[in-house]
């Protein structure tokens, strides 16, 4: 007989909507919270929140994603913006706790979609240099853990918002913030890779390459994830 899966949302919300409408308000925040605390793994965010700069410049900073009481110390820091890597989740604590914590300490937050286990799309290569020179800086990136989404949108900043040389960029995309190249979320480097052989080749500039020459499809296909790598990073880290 198949084991069933402890799912502790549904659980909840079945015992939440059992509640009367003025206890089940009053319990709302509790709730966001528990769910941040547990549901995402923002206990282990609580103790270490994998922040960093990006550059040297410290216009762009990159971390997990960060808790109320962590986004409070961000604008005392001075952070004008926040980039939201993991989209707009209605359904997640975490997510309506930063939408809230943002508007309480004036900063701009924005919702920047991308995935881990993906080779780029074109139309987020693009929308990150748009995104880059429009955003008010200071401004701070994050995705779950800080890791591997973090680290394409660092790596495109340092390279495409800073001008940063690729291989200084690339820096981004290290084991020192918890990214795994052996795993599906190699295929960020990938990506990364194969412009550098393409413009080794001979030279053409980085977006006119992904506008007329990048084939995500078959870069993909082409990509191979190492099996022990995939299991740490997918079952045992459970990365998004």
């Amino acid at each position: 007989m198949a084991k069933r899966k402890f799912r502790f949302k549904p659980m909840v919300a079945a015992l939440g909507a059992r509640l009367p409408e003025g206890l089940r308000e009053s319990l709302r925040p509790t709730a966001r919270y528990l769910d941040m605390l547990l549901v995402d793994h923002g206990f282990i965010r609580a103790i270490y929140m994998n922040l960093h700069p990006v550059t040297d410049t410290k216009k762009m900073w990159r971390s997990a994603q960060p808790s109320p009481r962590q986004i409070k110390k961000l604008a005392k820091r001075g952070i004008k913006t926040i980039i939201n890597l993991r989209g707009e989740r209605r359904d997640c604590g975490a997510y309506l706790l930063e939408e809230a914590a943002c508007q309480e300490h004036g900063i701009a937050l924005v919702n920047f979609p991308v995935s881990s286990r993906d080779t780029p799309k074109v139309e987020w290569i693009l929308g990150a240099r748009d995104m880059f020179a429009e955003i008010e800086y200071p401004a701070l990136l994050h995705c779950k853990s800080g890791a591997d989404r973090a680290g394409l949108m660092s790596t495109l900043y340092a390279y495409v918002g800073e001008g940063r040389p690729l291989d200084e960029a690339l820096g981004q995309l290290s084991l020192k913030y918890g990214h795994v190249k052996q795993a599906k979320t190699g295929l960020i480097d990938w990506f990364f890779e194969n412009y550098q052989r393409r413009n080794t080749q001979s030279p053409i500039d980085f977006f006119e390459w992904v506008e007329t020459e990048y084939d995500r499809e078959a870069m993909k296909r082409e990509f191979m994830a190492k099996g022990w790598a995939s299991l740490l990073v997918d079952s045992i880290l459970q990365r998004e």
